[in-house]
């Protein structure tokens, strides 16, 4: 009896769950129903608020569950918003650009691609306007290509040049017994550096500053077209601080007028038949006008590899050797895409994976055109993945090179002295061992050493057979050195400067095809047993948490001992720890 009264009892909860979980699926499908559809009405101004972060790619997430409770990141992908100002040019709902947002969260290649496209928006006839309380350097440099830019009344304008600040850990090293061991290819290969000194090396300061002089160049010559001012006194301007106020910032052309958001708005007006309806740029794309329409069967991919690389399967954050390769064998068996864009914004990483990435675009280039775009970094493996494609286009502000290998490992030798720990180990064999409780011995250290050596032959001869180069030649401009975009074009690492749509129609003339559409890839799919995680805390990460916990400068900190941490085998990776400000 009692078994039957628990038999009973079990098959009531399950329907009693199944009832519960269709009735969530509906209240999904309502929500999912119940958006209202975007729609873009007369006399629309169009207004750029890029405080979001900004990714190359940032497909929608195809989980309706996630997108439905809003558990997805907030970002916006660059190729949409160049897509949404390309549409609005030509839409006569749209009347002009308000450029309005209290931050850029987007690097400075990517702020170039968008402002470029500003700047071609301005050749239908419609005007841009930009206004701000508090202009950072980069929200400057974007809203300067307006028609007229205004200011608050007791805003300023952060425009002071680039810099850039590392940290040192030697010091701390010694300090507390915890210490990178290190082994290195490359006078230049800084990323390893912090951990080997207290001070900048003569090198890497070489290098730093020529890179961002040549940034600061590219954007102050656009500023000088754009506002009438020449370089020379936007330097002055820099050097003095010439933004502070706006006063000031008026006096020396920095600005056309110091009013409040209330006049702006009546600014706007007078454009748009004095009746305003602004459409944020997440709404325009929404309203599906994010994409390019096109009814050609010619197909040039567009495959994004954006992040740090790792011998992985990868996902929209990180490079890995397993989704990239799978996107691009899918893009070469589709006989409807005629040429490949490989779009790489990364700092580098595994070597390994970055060979192997490298190996499946050798096999991509023999059957279909293959073009590289550069984004803001495509710099150690990043290169190594972009150094055998039929043509390579950067921007001028990328941060690429950087050519040279390390590998790094923990040890805890000093700090287990210190604290009373002996660690005894026990072998079968004499084999090169490491503990990180022990010095690194000398055969362990040697048999490392060629192992980095190996890897750096391998990736100059890469480039060298990639670029139509010789390994001496190659090897000049290598040992880890970084170049801006604008820099690389002279030394032979980039044929062109220019974005992904000149990739795009560079690679479409490789292919001979004068129609197409631009396919992009890879596909990101998230767990369905992740739908279901429904904490209130599912958008917290902890990230999120210890940022709040340790500040801003603690955490950067913290993240940066956590990624050397994490490095796994020899590695083909830029100064990642560079921050431009």
């Amino acid at each position: 009896m009692k078994f039957l009264r628990n038999l009973l009892a079990s098959i009531l909860g399950f329907f009693i769950a199944t009832f519960l979980i269709f009735l969530f699926f509906i209240a999904i499908a309502s929500v999912i129903g119940s958006e209202e559809e975007v729609t873009v009405k007369p006399n629309s101004v169009l207004e750029l608020d890029l405080t979001t972060t900004v990714k190359d790619y940032a497909p929608k997430d195809d989980n309706p569950i996630l997108e439905a409770l809003e558990l997805t990141d907030e970002k916006l992908a660059l190729n949409k918003i160049i897509n949404a100002i390309e549409n609005a040019k030509n839409d006569a709902n749209i009347k002009g650009i308000s450029i309005k947002t209290t931050a850029v969260n987007a690097g400075v290649s990517q702020t170039q691609a968008i402002r470029n496209k500003i700047k071609n928006f301005k050749e239908s006839g419609k005007f841009v306007y930009a206004y701000n309380d508090v202009y950072s350097q980069k929200n400057y440099y974007l809203s300067s290509v307006a028609d007229s830019v205004f200011l608050n009344p007791v805003g300023a304008i952060d425009f002071k040049g680039l810099s850039t600040e590392i940290l040192y850990y030697k010091d701390f090293e010694d300090k507390y017994g915890v210490k990178m061991e290190v082994i290195r290819h490359g006078k230049y290969k800084s990323a390893v550096e912090p951990y080997l000194a207290n001070k900048m090396s003569e090198a890497n300061r070489e290098q730093t500053t020529s890179f961002l002089k040549s940034i600061w160049s590219e954007i102050t010559t656009e500023i000088s077209d754009s506002r009438n001012i020449t370089t020379q006194q936007l330097n002055l301007i820099a050097d003095n601080a010439n933004g502070r106020n706006a006063t000031i910032a008026k006096e020396n052309k920095l600005i056309d007028a110091i009013i409040y958001e209330d006049e702006y708005k009546e600014k706007l007006a007078l454009h748009t038949d004095k009746k305003v309806n602004t459409i944020s740029l997440q709404d325009y794309i929404k309203s599906g006008k994010g994409h390019i329409s096109s009814t050609a069967k010619n197909k040039i991919a567009v495959i994004y590899a954006q992040g740090e690389i790792m011998y992985a399967e990868g996902n929209e954050n990180i490079i890995g050797q397993g989704i990239i390769n799978k996107a691009l064998r899918k893009a070469r068996k589709d006989k409807n895409v005629k040429a490949i864009v490989l779009r790489v914004n990364s700092p580098g990483g595994s070597a390994l994976a970055s060979e192997l990435i490298w190996r499946e675009l050798e096999l991509t280039k023999k059957v279909k055109p293959l073009v590289v775009s550069m984004g803001d970094v495509a710099a150690s493996g990043g290169y190594y993945i972009a150094c055998n494609a039929d043509k390579i286009i950067a921007e001028p502000t990328t941060i690429t090179g950087s050519i040279g290998v390390f590998g790094a490992i923990p040890n805890f030798n000093e700090l287990a002295g210190k604290i009373g720990i002996n660690a005894e180990q026990v072998a079968t064999n004499n084999s090169p061992n490491y503990s990180v409780f022990e010095p690194m011995d000398k055969r362990f250290y040697e048999v490392t050493k060629e192992g980095v050596e190996q890897t750096y032959t391998t990736f100059v001869n890469r480039v060298a057979a990639g670029r139509n180069m010789t390994f001496e030649q190659v090897n000049d401009v290598a040992q880890g050195r970084v170049w801006s975009g604008k820099e690389a074009i002279k030394k032979g690492l980039v044929d062109k400067l220019g974005n992904l749509n000149d990739a795009i129609v560079i690679a479409a003339e490789l292919a001979k095809v004068d129609t197409y559409k631009v396919r992009n890839y890879p596909n990101y799919n998230t767990e369905l047993k992740d739908s279901f995680n429904l904490s209130p805390f599912a958008k917290v990460s902890k990230e999120d948490i210890l940022k709040e916990a340790l500040g801003d400068e603690n955490y950067q900190l913290y993240n940066n001992i956590n990624q050397m941490k994490k490095l796994k085998g020899i590695q083909a990776r830029m100064p990642f720890l560079l921050q431009i400000k």
